[in-house]
């Protein structure tokens, strides 16, 4: 992948720093039937409202909480910066529900940023936040996973042989099945 993205754009991805606190990705995985009332605020918290949605966050300690108290409807790993690109290019959405496009990045960050790319650097580095792009939606909705699903049970911890929890960095794996 990372040959891949260097072949498009011609540049080398090594140029981009290490961020100083880990992005993480967290997908819910199962819905909300009998869900307890405290785990259900926490994934409303999260933007994590319906399975297959996923958000992007800097992992810190009130965050670590969140996703020990959703552990059982949602999955979760360190992404790097490859994944976070494709999923701004490909499942990115603006507020008004259009695909995030160059022209789109261009107009609304008002030259600032030319294209995606530039935007998922910027993100990556902590330069700017999503909160501070109102316009860009900070949930991508993706599709089940291809290829056979989870493969694991949807009712086990990733660590018992299932699919919920912590992945580590093989969230890599399942999110570029399910983009």
């Amino acid at each position: 992948m990372v040959i891949m993205l260097n072949a498009i754009q011609g540049q080398d991805t090594k140029k981009i720093p290490k961020p100083e606190r880990q992005w993480i990705a967290i997908i819910r995985i199962r819905g909300t039937v009998n869900v307890k009332r405290d785990v259900e605020y926490t994934l409303k918290l999260l933007r994590l409202h319906k399975p297959n949605h996923c958000v992007v966050r800097r992992l810190d300690q009130s965050l670590r909480g969140m996703l020990l108290k959703a552990q059982h409807k949602i999955a979760w790993g360190e992404i790097d910066f490859e994944v976070l690109y494709k999923l701004l290019k490909d499942r990115g959405y603006t507020v008004g529900g259009n695909r995030l496009t160059d022209d789109l990045v261009k107009k609304f960050t008002g030259g600032k940023y030319k294209n995606i790319e530039e935007l998922a650097k910027a993100i990556w580095r902590g330069e700017i936040s999503f909160g501070e792009l109102k316009w860009l939606k900070p949930v991508f909705r993706l599709h089940p996973p291809k290829h056979g699903g989870y493969k694991r049970s949807v009712k086990k911890l990733y660590q018992e042989g299932g699919a919920l929890g912590y992945w580590g960095p093989d969230i890599k794996n399942l999110l570029l099945r399910m983009i």
